[in-house]
């Protein structure tokens, strides 16, 4: 099937350019099935949570070791084959295949749509656990691996696992969602909806009931984890800010951050992407190279980039065997790795509309790269210089920030890190300022999709949900975040972000099998691609 040519390409390829300045349209209807079921259930999972806290918290955790015992090995061999999809894709004559055609024009720059696709993926994850992660797997390494908690061995596993944890086999997830829903959205000119993931396979008999179905329980799972993710994201700027001005600010500071947090995407999605979503993901990849390059300066650098080397020979001599848990205990392989694919899992689906949206007028190959690899290389290197700071010091002062992670939890590891490599009350506001940023490009995109998913008529000359909608689920956020930090019993809401996976999980597997199609149909477009 040519998926490519036709007299649609000159008339598309003007819709696309007009995407970088339009303002969002009001003429959107709500898709009110979509808008209003995950709000619903969002709303009664509160109430839940907040009146019978740990029954839900404990039937929710059944279920959780339910799916980790009976699907791991789904969830671990999925990553693997989607690897091996995408390298398969990248060889193929797909690969030559111009996202939108051989009119289309890129909305974004190459630097630009790297930036975003960053700060997309990665919101204010590889801030916490690149400190915070490898700690664990340094003193409590797998039993079956008879390391010595502490030890250069330990050190090693540690930061092999971290390079497992974010890089290649992560963004495979992402990357397969995203590049299936671009080409079935510009090049098949599908609705803006994840029921168009399984065209290719399915017809259109994928639309309808199921895939609105589909729509809501991938938006639930997204907001869910958002909240979980805003929530942590709270305390450690409340932390940061209380540490640094020697006060307490208690919950107002908390609802004011909240506050601010919320606002400035909002404002953010009100300007429009270039200006919008691209200029705070770009200022705030900037701020990543700077926090690196203070680390490796600062830093024992020679232990730092020594450890790397190491971890990097052990990761690729590992790869599989760690990726399918064949050489660890498997409940550490499930409480840890199968644990983290599924929150990738969870926040792939709604996320991939937004990255299959950016990659118009590029090639396949290009997405590729710019959606696996180049984010790959990145968390290697954010990896090398944050957790192997973490493990070198850590090392050094008799576990002293292992002691501080046991004690107070996750969120002060990073600014104590920081405070050991000598860095003053300037470099922790960078650091807050950086992870402030990172929430709120994340969170913009992400609010992006997700409004537009539960609107109807969302195509690539009007891309953009009404902003009013785009206000109601940037505030459930916010809400939800705030009441996961006021009640720390409520932990299950966080929770369903995790057992999100296990749907979105077969979302992604048809995604890939869309994709497999598409491949074996043959020549797609033979234009030149934008290299």
């Amino acid at each position: 099937m040519d998926l490519g040519k036709g007299k649609g390409h000159a008339r598309l390829s003007h819709l696309v350019r007009s995407d970088v300045d339009l303002p969002a349209s009001s003429k959107h209807p709500l898709n009110r099935p979509v808008f209003f079921t995950p709000l619903a259930v969002l709303l009664a999972a509160v109430v839940l949570s907040l009146w019978q806290g740990a029954a839900v918290l404990a039937t929710e955790t059944a279920i959780n070791d339910w799916i980790l015992r009976h699907f791991s090995s789904l969830f671990a061999w999925s990553g693997l084959a989607f690897l091996a999809l995408l390298a398969g894709i990248a060889v193929s004559p797909l690969g030559g295949q111009v996202i939108g055609g051989a009119g289309a024009k890129p909305i974004l720059s190459r630097w630009r749509w790297f930036a975003v696709t960053l700060c997309t993926t990665i919101a204010t994850g590889i801030l916490f656990w690149g400190a915070a992660e490898p700690l664990f797997h340094l003193n409590d390494p797998p039993a079956m691996l008879g390391l010595q908690p502490g030890s250069d061995a330990a050190a090693t596993f540690a930061m092999s696992t971290m390079f497992l944890h974010w890089t290649l086999t992560p963004y495979a997830i992402y990357t397969v969602a995203g590049l299936a829903f671009a080409l079935v959205y510009y090049n098949r000119r599908e609705p803006f909806s994840l029921s168009s993931l399984f065209v290719p396979m399915l017809g259109q008999r994928a639309h309808g009931p199921v895939g609105a179905g589909v729509d809501i329980l991938c938006l639930y799972a997204l907001v869910a984890g958002m909240a979980a993710s805003m929530g942590a994201g709270i305390l450690a700027l409340a932390g940061g800010i209380e540490g640094i001005g020697g006060f307490g600010g208690g919950t107002p500071l908390r609802w004011a951050i909240a506050a601010a947090i919320v606002g400035s995407f909002l404002i953010s999605a009100a300007t429009g992407l270039q200006k919008g979503i691209a200029g705070l993901s770009v200022l705030n990849t900037w701020l990543f190279f700077a926090i690196i390059a203070f680390v490796l300066i600062a830093g024992p650098t020679a232990d730092i980039l020594g450890l790397s080397l190491r971890a990097g020979a052990d990761y690729f001599q590992t790869f599989i065997s760690r990726n399918l848990g064949l050489d660890v205990d498997t409940d550490w392989h499930r409480q840890w790795t199968i644990f983290n694919w599924a929150n990738w899992f969870a926040w792939a689906p709604v996320t991939a509309l937004f990255l299959g949206r950016l990659a118009v007028g590029y090639s396949v190959r290009a997405f590729i790269l710019y959606n696996l690899i180049l984010p790959s290389l990145f968390g290697a290197v954010w990896m090398t210089a944050i957790a192997g700071a973490t493990i070198a010091l850590d090392q050094q002062s008799g576990a002293s920030l292992y002691a501080i992670l046991t004690a107070q939890g996750p969120d002060p590891v990073l600014f104590r890190l920081f405070s050991a490599l000598g860095g003053g009350s300037g470099v922790a506001a960078i650091v807050l300022f950086a992870i402030f940023l990172s929430y709120v490009a994340g969170a913009d995109a992400n609010v992006s999709a997700m409004s537009a998913l539960s609107t109807r008529g969302i195509t690539p000359d009007a891309p953009e949900a009404p902003l009013g909608v785009q206000a109601v689920w940037g505030i459930t956020v916010g809400l939800v975040a705030l009441v996961l930090v006021a009640r720390g019993g409520i932990d299950g809401i966080r929770m369903m972000s995790v057992l999100g996976g296990f749907p979105a999980l077969f979302v992604i597997i048809g995604a890939a099998l869309s994709l497999t199609v598409m491949a074996v149909r043959g020549r797609h477009d033979a234009a030149p691609a934008r290299s």
